[in-house]
């Protein structure tokens, strides 16, 4: 038994210990993610070839895909990349048996990257604090057991407190909010491995206009939502305070799926007749957009691009 611990120390071992989330299942056993669809993959893809054409096609350019899962996005972007780029993802897990060959399969960032970073859907698991207002007005991290039970530990510290002051107040006693510290740290270090090119978070957020005046903590498994019990048997994520993060772009994933021409007209019926197998090749791929702009769905996600050096 672990006993109470704060929600960073009980994330990073329920997700990432031995015998952690993340250590034993496949994402897409229990929940669906963008990166899992192949007309994303073509977005990528051709936000890619901007970074590179904006690079001045370098003799070596890499798409780096970090928290790969079991690599869909990295395997699709090999049939619409050519040979010239490299693709890298970084993921925990064994490289999957079904990719291609050319994919470099590691468990740790890259040094230097020259080209596009991808971040999918990592951000809101990496483990970070929560803290809430007790009684009396005071700040106190929350502390949770291996049941999912909480309650209030000691109080936060100056720099969370500093960083809650600025990015998300707590006026009043009950309300809850996750510390996005750890959040920054992990994006600054995928910004800092970018020599050349571009780096891209896409993750469900929030910012100082509609912060959840309860956070966002949430647990899935098996396709549904569940609550966040800290025992290895759940994904446990919470939504990311985008705008603290720091980017040079902030927009949502619908618009920048927009921008990069990604199709959701479904096709006309008279191609149906014409072509039928061309008819249902452009209208699973305009269903597939769809899904993806969904306002209330996967098109809430914040898309967050950082180009340090131009």
């Amino acid at each position: 038994m672990v006993g109470f611990e704060r929600w960073s120390a009980a994330m990073d071992r329920a997700l990432y210990g031995p015998g952690g989330f993340y250590r034993r299942e496949l994402p897409r056993h229990h929940f669906s993610t963008s990166a899992q669809t192949p007309v994303f993959a073509e977005a990528v893809a051709r936000l890619a070839d901007a970074v590179d054409a904006g690079l001045g096609r370098p003799e070596a350019f890499e798409v780096v895909d970090v928290g790969a899962g079991n690599g869909e996005l990295i395997g699709h972007l090999d049939s619409l990349l050519d040979e010239r780029a490299r693709l890298t993802a970084v993921e925990l897990r064994p490289k999957p048996g079904d990719l291609p060959e050319r994919v470099n399969w590691q468990s740790h960032l890259p040094d230097r990257v020259v080209g596009l970073v991808v971040a999918c859907e990592l951000l809101d698991n990496v483990p970070c604090d929560v803290a809430v207002v007790d009684p009396e007005g005071g700040l106190r991290y929350e502390e949770v057991d291996e049941h999912g039970e909480t309650r209030p530990g000691g109080p936060v510290d100056d720099a969370d407190a500093k960083w809650l002051d600025e990015w998300w107040p707590l006026p009043e006693p009950g309300r809850r909010a996750e510390i996005g510290r750890p959040r920054e740290r992990m994006w600054e270090a995928l910004t800092g491995r970018v020599a050349s090119g571009t780096a891209l978070a896409i993750d469900y957020g929030h910012t100082r206009a509609d912060r959840p005046e309860a956070g966002s903590m949430s647990g899935f498994r098996g396709g549904g939502t569940v609550r966040p019990v800290p025992d290895g048997s759940c994904d446990i994520t919470a939504h990311v305070a985008v705008d603290a993060l720091g980017s040079d772009r902030l927009v949502t994933q619908r618009e920048a799926l927009r921008d990069l021409g990604l199709p959701v007209e479904r096709p006309p019926l008279s191609l149906a007749y014409r072509d039928p197998t061309r008819y249902a090749v452009d209208l699973a791929r305009a269903s597939a957009s769809a899904r993806l702009t969904d306002p209330g769905g996967l098109g809430a996600h914040w898309w967050i691009l950082s180009s340090p050096v131009a």
